[in-house]
């Protein structure tokens, strides 16, 4: 297997998402076009898993690439809505990658000796309800942050305040989650290189 998986169908899908996600970047002050971009490149990501999938099309290099293009993606929007602090945010979702990823392609189920709530989580490959909830936060809260800062919310769809603060106080529960996860990940990693021992140092 070598540069042919860059031609796999989930990785091309993988192209176009990030073209869309470049795009939307350009239209952030146009929220309507913005969120309609953002969400056709955030739907694309349900359909690169189930290709490879389907296909057969699985690898360490498409696992890898869909991971950065999330972060690009979730970065973007972080930036927009907090410009100030938003880069810290996804400073530590880089960070979490860089320590999960550095253990090889099965890191999720290194996850043993985590305490509860990492491993309620990670469980079954995020498919259990403390997983949904910690990765669907993951997701979508930095978009809904961006659709009720412009107002989208209530001027385009008519929500409620109530309603658009509910599922925001939901979606940030469920991130301060992913965070304690991500904590978990930085230190666990940290105590690993620690006790790596190098002759040359």
């Amino acid at each position: 297997m070598g540069r042919e998986v860059l031609l796999y169908v989930p990785n091309i899908i993988g192209y176009i998402r990030l073209a869309l996600v470049l795009t939307s970047s350009f239209l952030t002050s146009q929220p309507l076009y913005f969120i309609s971009v953002y969400s056709l490149a955030a739907l694309l990501d349900g359909v690169d898993g189930l290709a490879a999938r389907k296909l057969n099309q699985i690898s360490v290099f498409g696992a890898w690439f869909d991971v950065v293009i999330d972060l690009i993606s979730r970065g973007m929007v972080w930036s927009a809505v907090y410009n100030q602090w938003g880069y810290y945010v996804i400073a530590v979702e880089w960070m979490t990658f860089i320590s999960t990823h550095s253990r090889g392609p099965n890191w999720k189920s290194s996850f043993d000796e985590a305490p509860w709530f990492a491993r309620m989580v990670m469980a079954k490959g995020f498919k259990t309800p403390m997983g949904i909830v910690a990765i669907g936060s993951l997701h979508i809260l930095p978009i809904w942050l961006y659709a009720y800062q412009c107002s989208f919310l209530t001027e385009s769809l008519d929500m409620p305040l109530w309603g658009q603060l509910g599922v925001m106080a939901g979606l940030v529960m469920g991130r301060v989650l992913c965070l304690a996860v991500e904590i978990y990940c930085l230190t666990d990693y940290i105590c690993f290189l620690l006790n790596q021992h190098s002759p040359n140092r």
